[in-house]
């Protein structure tokens, strides 16, 4: 049966998005192509004709919140045609699709043939809930997306899948192998966000430094020629393995015209002990010369940590180890989360088990520890003047931005500020403590 996209006309959609900013940027996507073919937004409080859920499943917690969005969306949308897609739709595919409502799963491998999915259901004409479910079979294609908020950075996706395994994730299973755009189709949608007015994009990704394995190409030359592209003032980097952030990565984004000092770098543990068991490709000898390489060329850098708590063999003197080793580094902010049992993970064999009691206390260490030293970042930050792209305020006193180095600045609201990037003096903290005030110098 030929497809007749023009039945998306008039059709009111809504999205439910969970997990990390690459399902924002694909749910970004997908709500594209709808609304090219006919179909708008539905308001707040509109029920829609087709609802999308974007599932996250890395971890239990996730799992969780997956079940009670479609559920939500469900009871909040009568009659709706229902779409559930993401990693969690790929690993839980026949018990998604028993959820009473659910019309279509589609794998987060396969969320390129959402748009056609749904299309074909509304022709068919066939009862919601007895329309045939996506298959689990492998796709290895590259599906290129990229979101705007309510925000000014734009998400742009120039990777996806992983490779590596390690004994704690179900990421590999769910988004499949690495592969990637070329550079040359990553370069165009930059354009694409420069000819609508955008100032700053962060390049997101599974594994955003293994880019270039399907195309024959490099994340340095990837960076080398969006650096290029005219109009952009502003990228960041979502998330980069240490192992696969080089030197001359580093060297690069030190001297180049719109690469932020910024850096958000996973760890998952302080421990020698604990990276082999959880199968990390690095140790924390490396760990230390990429934080302290980055200071090196950019001693003003922002970088962020991810830091991973309870996992299977994470004795009490190993937690001991990484904190005081985390403690000693010049980072900026920790991400901290506790380890999640995930069926099918090599983590499953490890003996040791960390209690709920034990994982939150350290928790609570860890985030303690990251206050202090995003604290202490924000105070070095007091009496300079950095650059800082204001963002869209709903608040009529204030409106806030960040710093090329990511500090938080509040300056009075001013609606003429939004999108544009200003020299702002950087002051004390405000009432809440999570941001300074700033004067436009």
């Amino acid at each position: 049966m030929m497809l007749d996209f023009s039945i998306l006309a008039g059709k009111k959609i809504a999205f439910s998005t969970l997990g990390c900013k690459l399902n924002f940027a694909e749910s970004s996507s997908i709500a594209s192509q709808l609304r090219e073919h006919g179909a708008v937004m539905a308001e707040q409080g509109q029920a829609a004709d087709i609802c999308v859920v974007n599932t996250c499943t890395v971890t239990e917690v996730a799992d969780r919140k997956g079940r009670q969005a479609i559920k939500k969306i469900i009871r909040m949308n009568p009659g709706a045609l229902v779409v559930v897609t993401g990693c969690y739709a790929q690993l839980k595919h026949q018990l998604i699709s028993s959820i009473e409502g659910v019309d279509i799963v589609v794998g987060a491998e396969h969320k390129n043939q959402v748009l056609p999915l749904i299309v074909d259901a509304l022709q068919s004409k066939l009862p919601m809930g007895n329309y045939e479910v996506n298959s689990q079979q492998k796709n290895e294609d590259f599906f290129p997306a990229c979101s705007h908020g309510d925000r000014t950075r734009y998400f742009l996706k120039v990777q996806d899948g992983c490779n590596y395994f390690c004994t704690y994730c179900t990421i590999p299973f769910a988004r499949g192998r690495s592969r990637n755009g070329s550079v040359e189709a990553v370069v165009s949608q930059a354009r694409a966000v420069a000819e609508e007015g955008g100032k700053e994009i962060v390049l997101t990704g599974v594994n955003i430094g293994d880019f270039g394995r399907t195309t024959g190409e490099s994340f340095l030359q990837l960076i080398q020629e969006l650096d290029k592209v005219e109009g952009i003032e502003r990228y960041r980097i979502s998330s980069i393995e240490p192992n696969l952030l080089t030197d001359e990565i580093i060297e690069f984004c030190a001297s180049s015209r719109a690469f932020m000092p910024h850096f958000h770098i996973p760890l998952q543990s302080g421990s020698d002990d604990v990276l082999k068991l959880m199968r990390r490709r690095y140790d924390t000898a490396l760990f230390q010369h990429k934080i302290l390489t980055v200071k090196r060329f950019m001693p003003d850098a922002f970088i962020g940590v991810d830091v991973m708590v309870g996992c299977r063999g994470e004795r009490p003197e190993f937690f001991e180890q990484a904190y005081a080793f985390i403690d000693s580094l010049p980072v900026s902010q920790l991400h901290v989360f506790s380890y999640s049992e995930r069926p099918g993970t090599k983590a499953l064999d490890i003996p040791f088990v960390v209690s709920p009691e034990e994982k939150h206390e350290r928790s609570q260490r860890l985030i303690e520890l990251s206050d202090r030293k995003t604290r202490e970042c924000y105070e070095k930050a007091q009496g300079t003047v950095r650059p800082v792209l204001f963002e869209h305020s709903r608040s009529k006193r204030v409106m806030s931005g960040f710093t090329d180095n990511y500090i938080r600045v509040e300056v009075p609201n001013n609606p003429d500020l939004y999108n544009t990037i200003q020299q702002v003096s950087l002051g004390g903290f405000n009432t809440k403590g999570d941001a300074l005030k700033g004067v436009l110098s």
